[in-house]
Parts: structure tokens; sequence; C-alpha cells
């Protein structure tokens, strides 16, 4: 602990400088928060990040398009399909190659439950960090269904090396309709009783409600993505806003808060989740035999050029920037981090909050330091 003086609204007043992290164990990650406290109350607040950095970006540039994926399944390494898909969807692109049907729904498949897996570890670690222990069980207990269903499907529980430039790797296993049927059924009485636990719960409601605001057109001016601009009653979503994969063939509603504030954040992902379960329902229902992988070499080599491409993950706006020069690596990847950019917007919420409340605070826009410092 460090004491420094600078300026303070009381005069006369020496502001505490206190380090929270890297190894905290709220810090979701390897980060450290300083603050500054005048009191009870958090004066100042200054995010590092780097921990992490691994140059995933840079390790891009000597490696062939279809070893990249696996680079991307440790960005957000609790969301690896929909890093998986952003990546392939620009080489895709670029290449102009039109996707299987199959693979298509094979993914979003993947993609919903791989977001209701996020949001429920989400739900778990945030219980904690609130003080509560017992949604982390029934989070975790949910994640574990999912996780196993992964695991039969890619061989891996979560860095899947799965998608593929056209397509996916592997079709289907032959009893999965079967186990979909099961765990969906397991899930929505899962998200229910997760709901039930926490959302209305006394203690929960003092120490999320009114605390961490931020405004929507704060919020667009900080660059927040996902479920925390939509908390703050932003109506936006990649999957709606500039539809890809099939997304324009399911009808689904998108969770949007009043506040802002650190309750709001956590209740739009639990209506999440919902949401996800209607897109699995449909997206069962739709889905039929055929090709899973489009004609495509072996070793990809795009065009010489540049592609953006968006894609809605459970933190957010997920973007790739790709530069091409036509051999089989790529120039140049650029990877747009929504826990990063929503990162920028924790010194506002946490000036003036009270030092107790600066965990929940950071809890609540679920950032992931594997995206953040890449």
């Amino acid at each position: 602990m460090q004491i420094q003086e600078i300026k303070s609204e009381h005069a006369g007043a020496i502001d505490m400088m206190v380090n929270m992290g890297p190894q905290h164990p709220s810090t979701h990650g390897v980060f450290r928060l300083v603050i500054w406290i005048d009191g009870e109350r958090i004066a100042r607040a200054e995010p590092h990040i780097g921990y992490l950095h691994r140059g995933s970006e840079k390790l891009c540039e000597g490696e062939q398009y279809s070893q990249i994926v696996t680079l991307f399944d440790r960005m957000d390494y609790v969301a690896n399909f929909n890093c998986e898909l952003a990546f392939v969807m620009a080489v895709e692109k670029l290449m102009g190659l039109e996707i299987p049907e199959r693979a298509e729904y094979i993914r979003v498949i993947l993609l919903e439950l791989n977001r209701i897996a996020s949001h429920m570890l989400f739900y778990g670690v945030y219980g904690l960090d609130v003080g509560a222990m017992t949604p982390v069980l029934y989070g975790f207990r949910e994640r574990e269904r999912i996780q196993e269903l992964f695991e039969a499907v890619t061989g891996a529980r979560m860095m899947h090396n799965y998608f593929r430039v056209g397509g996916v790797k592997d079709d289907l296993p032959d009893d999965f309709g079967n186990r979909m049927r099961t765990l969906m059924g397991d899930l929505n009485r899962g998200i229910e009783e997760c709901d039930e636990l926490l959302s209305q719960n006394e203690m929960f409601l003092a120490r999320t409600k009114g605390i961490g605001t931020i405004t929507g057109a704060d919020a667009l001016d900080f660059g927040v993505t996902g479920p925390a601009l939509r908390a703050s009653g932003v109506l936006d979503d990649v999957r709606v806003s500039e539809p890809y994969s099939v997304y324009d063939r399911f009808e689904f509603g998108i969770p949007v808060g009043t506040y802002g504030d650190c309750w709001d954040r956590y209740f739009v992902r639990v209506e999440e989740m919902r949401q996800s379960m209607s897109i699995l329902e449909q997206a069962m229902q739709q889905i039929e035999p055929g090709p899973i992988m489009a004609k495509v070499r072996r070793i990809a080599r795009p065009p010489k050029g540049e592609v953006y491409v968006r894609t809605e993950s459970p933190r957010g706006d997920f973007g790739v920037f790709l530069v091409s020069d036509g051999s089989d690596k790529p120039y140049r990847v650029k990877v747009r981090a929504p826990s990063f950019a929503t990162l920028q917007a924790l010194q506002h919420m946490l000036r003036n909050a009270y030092v107790a409340d600066a965990v929940v605070i950071l809890g609540s826009i679920d950032i992931v330091l594997g995206e953040v410092d890449r």
C-alpha cells in the first residue's frame, strides 16, 4: 500500500492510493486496478492492463490461415467459438466463399450454446463478487453440461479449433439431436433456477441497484458494446443491425436495461440466455442434412485486399480487420476486442463509488483479460 497526496475536494485531505491486483482474486484475470480513496469513496481509478499480452495479432502474421484459429480460441477463452467465427468469416468474405447451410446452422448452435456457457460463468462469479457462494454452484452445473456437449462435438472442452475457412471441421455426432433435447430441457430449468435464486434477492439488489451507473450516451462515447451497452438502454446487437450467418432467419428479442447500473448489466445477461434458448430451438428445427464444407483449398490463399467483419460475442462487438497480400499467411490481423473498449468506461463508473463496490462494478462489465491484452 502506498500513500500519495493528490488534489481533493476536502481542504488538507490526503487520498490514499491502493493497489487492487494484479493477483487479487476478484480482478477477473491478471488485471491491476489502482484506486485513490478519500475515506470510503473512490476519488480516482486507473486500470493497468498488459499482464496477459502474448502478441496474438503479431503471431498471426507467421501462421497459415488454418493455424490462426487456435490463436483466436485463446483470446476470449470463455467464448472460444465466437472468436473463431469472426476470423473465419473475415477470410471467407475476402475469398467470396458461400458456406453450406448445414455448416452455418452448426455454427449458430455452437455460438449460442457458448453464449449461455459464458453468461453462466458470469452469473456464478458475479455471485461471488457480491458475497454469495451458491450461484457459482448453479452456474457451473449448467456450464459443465454445455462443455460436455462441446467435447462430444469438437473433441475439446474449451480450445476447440473447430470452425474452418469454408465451414466446420466435422459433422455433428449421430446422437447430437437426442443430447441437445436433453440439454435444452436442463438449461431451461437451470436458467429459471438461477434467476429465482439471485435476481430478486434482497441483499443482491442492495449491492447492485443504482451502483456503477452509466448513461447510454456516455457508454457510446467510451465504445461500450454488447450487454453492458444494452443495459444502459441502447438497442444495439450486431446479429440484428448487421445480420451474419443465418441469424436473419430467427425471431428473438434483445433485452435492454433502463438505468445502466450493475443490476441491469447482470439481468440483461440472464435475459440473453433465454433468448439464446429461443434461437437454439429454432435452429434445431430448421437444420437439414447436407455438406459441412465449401469447396476450398486446404491451404487458403485469399486474394490481395483488406476486410473488416463484426460479430456479436457474449461481451459485445468483436471485430476482425484482415489484410491479405495473396500468400498463405495474412499480412496483418487486428482485433476489435469488446472487453478492451468496455474497460475504458470503468474509471467513469468507479468515480465517487464506495470502495466496497469496486469489485461489484468491475465484475458487472464481465471483462476477459485474454481478449483485452491479446
